[in-house]
């Protein structure tokens, strides 16, 4: 049954539909419907309606606006002077119905808030320059006319420009009192509640006064008369040091420049030459020479170290050291008292273990050497630096510790070895204390350098040779060559010129 009544419902539907199409005009007819509009059947003209229709009544009414846009509750950019070139000259302005418009501004008021902004610039300006024109033209005025001789006139001329002169600054004072501070000029600005009054006042502040640029002008002289004052010290110190090393300068050029010594570059002779090209070329077993004093065997492998470009070993530099002590000996008058060590000296006094003075207590004994150290001028000490030979000197005679080096290096740890050394020695060996610590501690600044890595113990004995004749040191290393044969002929033949 439900189903029949359903179907019949749908049939009276399709009934009424079909019907509706053919009384259309009655008067009962009413539009169930909104009739449908296809979009190809669109056009902009108005659909013709009937005029006693629902539709037909409804058009007759006026469109019905949309409601206003709700307040949008969010930060928005707080413009200043509510002034903005960014949004096409744009804004929001509220008209008599309650709605909101858009207002164009145009550039006309920019234009004129700049004008006038630049004008009150340039009249502050003016007034300033103004007053030190006539600040300037007065003391002009009054030293011409002094120069002059017109006492009377100038007094008037200039009392009326000074009046002039003072009622301007006296202006110029109380419109900078007047003025606000920088600090509520700028949070009137940042507020966007700055008016125009407020912006004249803030460029009259630009004014400048003669008075405040002489105050500044006269601690900027004396700021810069200070630091002159200051750099004048400094150029004083450093041209005293440049002239002190100026006089050393000269002192070594002086020492350099003198006449070298003749005993000391005497050439040799032919029978010389000789001998030691033998010496060189003998059987290299075979002993050349001995030394008694020093028990040291010369032999033809031993003096090879004498030719050019060998490195000199520890017999060569031993016994060249005990041929000098035998040349002092010979000649005392002629050359200074000095004592020699050994190679192997330093080594033991302050070796690998450290400083130990009791390795060497008993090699200077009186009745070894014959005197104490404390008796000598000089007393040379050679320092082996693994592969390379320095020189030290206890220098009593001119109260220094020296050292030597064909290469310029230094070594403070060498110079308070020795200076222990000497002060336990004396104390040893004379019982007597005494105290050392002034004397000076010298690193020769310009002493003759070798030029290769192989004549550096020939340097060390010449070095020796000429501090104990009491010569500078003036040879270089063009010397070196003599000086390697000479050292092999007085070994050869036991004796030191």
């Amino acid at each position: 049954m439900g189903v029949l009544a359903s179907n019949r419902k749908r049939a009276d539907d399709c009934s009424g539909f079909t019907s509706q199409k053919i009384y259309q005009n009655s008067p009962d007819f009413r539009v169930l419907k909104k009739p449908r509009i296809s979009l190809t059947q669109q056009s902009p003209e108005k659909h013709i309606l009937p005029p006693n229709g629902t539709v037909s009544r409804l058009a007759r009414y006026p469109e019905a606006k949309p409601p206003l846009p709700r307040e949008v509750h969010a930060p928005c950019k707080n413009l200043k002077f509510r002034l903005s070139v960014s949004r096409s000259n744009q804004y929001l302005k509220p008209n008599s119905s309650g709605y909101i418009e858009k207002e164009d501004f145009s550039p006309v008021s920019f234009n004129t808030m700049r004008n006038f902004l630049s004008r009150r610039y340039d009249d502050a300006k003016k007034m300033a320059m103004d007053a030190l024109r006539y600040s300037k033209k007065d003391k002009e005025v009054i030293i011409e006319d002094n120069e002059q001789g017109g006492e009377e006139e100038v007094s008037d001329d200039s009392s009326v420009e000074e009046v002039d002169v003072e009622d301007r600054r006296k202006k110029i004072v109380e419109e900078r009192n007047l003025q606000p501070s920088s600090s509520s000029v700028v949070t009137e600005f940042n507020n966007g509640s700055l008016r125009v009054d407020n912006a004249g006042k803030m460029l009259d502040s630009l004014s400048l006064s003669h008075e405040r640029v002489q105050f500044l002008s006269i601690e900027a002289y004396k700021n810069l008369l200070n630091s002159a004052e200051r750099r004048n010290l400094k150029i004083d110190d450093l041209s005293f040091e440049i002239k002190l090393h100026e006089k050393r300068w000269d002192a070594l050029r002086s020492l350099r420049s003198l006449k070298k010594p003749v005993e000391t570059f005497v050439p040799l002779t032919e029978e010389e030459l000789s001998e030691v090209e033998g010496a060189f070329s003998a059987n290299r077993r075979n002993v050349l020479v001995s030394h008694q004093n020093s028990n040291i065997d010369i032999t033809g492998q031993v003096l090879q170290c004498l030719r050019p470009g060998a490195w000199l070993n520890d017999e060569v530099i031993n016994v060249y050291l005990e041929l000098l002590k035998e040349r002092e000996r010979r000649e005392p008058k002629k050359f200074l008292k000095c004592h020699f060590f050994n190679t192997f000296f330093y080594k033991k006094l302050a070796g690998e273990s450290g400083y130990n003075y009791k390795s060497v207590r008993r090699w200077t004994s009186e009745r070894k050497l014959g005197y104490f150290l404390v008796d000598c001028d000089k007393i040379f000490v050679p320092v082996h630096k693994e592969v390379h030979w320095c020189l030290a000197v206890i220098n009593k005679k001119d109260q220094k510790l020296q050292y030597v080096d064909s290469l310029k290096g230094m070594d403070a740890q060498v110079l308070y070895a020795l200076e222990r050394y000497y002060v336990e020695e004396v104390k040893d060996k004379c019982g007597r204390d005494i105290n050392i610590s002034s004397w000076e501690h010298e690193y020769v600044e310009d002493p003759p350098e070798q030029m290769n890595g192989f004549d550096c113990g020939m340097f060390m004995l010449k070095y020796i040779d000429f501090y104990s004749r009491g010569f500078g040191l003036c040879f270089n290393q063009e010397d070196m060559p003599y000086f390697r044969l000479r050292t092999a002929k007085e070994i050869l033949r036991l004796r030191a010129d």
